[in-house]
């Protein structure tokens, strides 16, 4: 007889497949360069905005496939995705701006910052812990905030 966490390492293993896989993809395609991320900010290369209008493209017919077919989850639950409330324009330029302002300081955006210290770029663990405290954050000032 399996035990629970036999049983949670089975279902977490795609997972884990895939996020190596994802860094495989970013290590090859440079996503993961701080000289093409510096490239985009500064509009000299076109390599990033054309890996991030492909990635754009893509979630855009996942989306509609997911909903076309009404396919389900791992649990056999509908996959749900609910509408945006768009509210106040200011949170999401707020938001995009310190988002953006960490990535242009950093080099990194939260995905690829796992795939820089699987590389070796141990000194991404700084700044993978600073995303995990900006995040604790926000949770905690969630409820203060305007929305």
């Amino acid at each position: 007889m399996k035990t629970n966490q036999q049983n949670s390492f089975g279902r977490l293993l795609p997972y884990l497949l895939i996020g190596v896989y994802f860094g495989i993809v970013f290590t090859k395609s440079e996503v993961i360069s701080w000289f093409r991320i510096q490239e985009m900010f500064r509009f000299q290369s076109f390599h990033m905005y054309g890996i991030i209008g492909s990635a754009v493209v893509v979630a855009m017919i996942s989306v509609q496939v997911i909903k076309r077919f009404k396919l389900k989850d791992m649990d056999g639950d509908d996959i749900v995705i609910p509408p945006k409330e768009m509210g106040s324009g200011t949170r999401y330029w707020l938001g995009g701006t310190i988002f953006g302002l960490g990535w242009a300081l950093t080099g990194a955006c939260p995905g690829p910052m796992f795939a820089l210290v699987g590389n070796g770029v141990t000194v991404m663990l700084v700044t993978i812990l600073a995303a995990l405290a900006g995040t604790f954050t926000y949770g905690v000032l969630r409820p203060k905030l305007p929305h």
